[in-house]
C-alpha cells in the first residue's frame, strides 16, 4: 500500500462521522449510568480516561458506505466501546499497571477488586443493551469477540516461558485480544448499513487490527511516554515479548542471548537494562521485521475494501490504515 508523507489524524478520518461520535458518547453514558454512587464515581473518572473511539468510528464508517446509516449503528458502537473498555481495566488490573495513556488506572486508584468488578459491570451493561435490540446476528459477533478475547488472555497467562513465544503464538494472541473486536466492529457496521459488504468488512477489520497492535507494539521501541501515554518500554518492563524481540531472538550472537536471558530473569527491569534490549533489537533488526510486518497487515487490509461503494466513509476507511500503521512515528 502507498502511505502519506504525514499520517492522517484521526479528527479528520472521523470527519464526516463527528455528529454521530458525539451521539455515540451520550449512549456510552446511558447505557452504564447507575444510582450506586460507587459506580457512578469510576464512571466518571472511566469518561476521562476513554480514547479516541476508534472502534466506534469504525463500525459508523462501515455502517454508512451504502449510504444509508442506521441509528442502531450508534448504540452499537456504545457497545462495543464499552467492552473494549472493559477489557482494558480487566487487563489492566491483571498487569498491576499504574498507567493507562499517561492516567493513573483504576485498580491504582481504588484496588483491583474494583477493577475486576467494573470491567464485569461495563461488560454486562453492555450485553443488556444489544440484547435489547432483539436481534441475535449482532449479540453472536460480539460474543464470539468477548470468547476470543478473553482466550487469548488466557494464553498469555498461561506462558510461562516468556523467550519461548514464538512469532506464531504472537500473531495468535493479537489475532484474539486485539484483532477480534475490530472485525466485530465491522461486521457489527456491515450487519446495519451494508450487509453486501459483510465478509469483506470484517476481513478489513481483522487485518487492520493485527497492523495496528504491531504498529503499537513496535511504538514500545520508539516512543516515549509523552508520545504514547505510557512509559516507553513498558512491554518489556513486564517482561512481554513482541514482535520486534521475536525476530531479533534468532539472531542474537551468545552473548546478547545471554543479556536477553538475564534481563528476562531479573523482577525489577532497570531503565538501563530496557535500553539495553532495544538497542540490542533495533541493532538486529527487529524493528524494521515488524513495520514490515504492519506493512503487509495494512496491505491486506486495503486490498478487503477492493470493490466497495466509493464515497467519504470508504476513503476515511482507507486513511484509517495509514493512521493505525503509521501514528506517532
Amino acid at each position: 500500500m502507498t502511505l502519506r508523507t504525514a499520517p492522517p489524524r484521526l479528527s479528520d478520518i472521523q470527519a464526516p462521522i463527528r455528529e454521530r461520535l458525539d451521539a455515540v458518547v451520550d449512549e456510552i453514558r446511558r447505557i452504564v449510568v447507575s444510582d450506586f454512587a460507587p459506580v457512578e464515581e469510576v464512571n466518571a473518572y472511566l469518561a476521562k480516561i476513554r480514547g479516541k473511539l476508534f472502534r466506534p468510528g469504525l463500525l459508523l464508517l462501515c455502517d454508512e458506505l451504502e449510504g444509508r446509516p442506521s441509528p442502531q449503528a450508534e448504540t452499537l458502537a456504545a457497545v462495543v466501546e464499552l467492552v473494549h473498555l472493559a477489557t482494558l481495566v480487566h487487563d489492566d488490573a491483571v498487569d498491576h499497571s499504574v498507567l493507562r495513556r499517561g492516567m493513573p488506572t483504576v485498580n491504582a486508584l481504588w484496588s483491583h477488586q474494583v477493577a475486576i468488578i467494573m470491567g464485569d459491570y461495563l461488560y454486562s451493561r453492555s450485553i443488556t443493551e444489544i440484547t435489547r435490540l432483539g436481534q441475535i446476528e449482532p449479540i453472536r459477533v460480539l460474543a464470539d469477540a468477548a470468547n476470543a478475547m478473553t482466550v487469548g488472555e488466557m494464553r498469555q497467562l498461561s506462558s510461562h516461558d516468556a523467550l519461548d513465544f514464538g512469532e506464531a503464538d504472537y500473531y495468535r494472541l493479537i489475532d484474539s485480544k486485539t484483532a477480534s473486536l475490530m472485525s466485530a466492529a465491522c461486521e457489527l457496521g456491515a450487519l446495519t448499513g451494508a450487509p453486501a459488504y459483510r465478509e469483506q468488512l470484517r476481513t478489513f477489520g481483522r487485518e487492520l487490527g493485527l497492523a495496528f497492535q504491531i504498529a503499537d507494539d513496535l511504538l514500545d521501541y520508539t516512543a516515549d511516554a509523552e508520545q504514547t501515554g505510557k512509559p516507553s518500554g513498558l512491554d518489556l518492563r513486564e517482561h512481554k515479548v513482541t514482535l520486534p524481540l521475536i525476530a531479533a531472538l534468532p539472531r542474537f550472537s551468545p552473548a546478547a542471548r545471554a543479556e536477553v536471558d538475564a534481563f528476562f530473569r531479573d523482577p525489577e527491569p532497570s531503565d538501563e537494562g530496557i535500553a539495553r534490549v532495544v538497542e540490542l533489537v533495533r541493532a538486529h533488526g527487529g524493528l524494521e521485521y515488524a513495520h514490515d510486518a504492519a506493512m503487509e497487515c495494512a496491505a491486506r487490509a486495503e486490498e478487503a475494501l477492493a470493490g466497495l461503494p466509493e464515497g467519504a466513509a470508504l476513503d476515511a476507511l482507507r486513511a484509517s490504515i495509514a493512521h493505525a500503521v503509521e501514528r506517532r512515528r
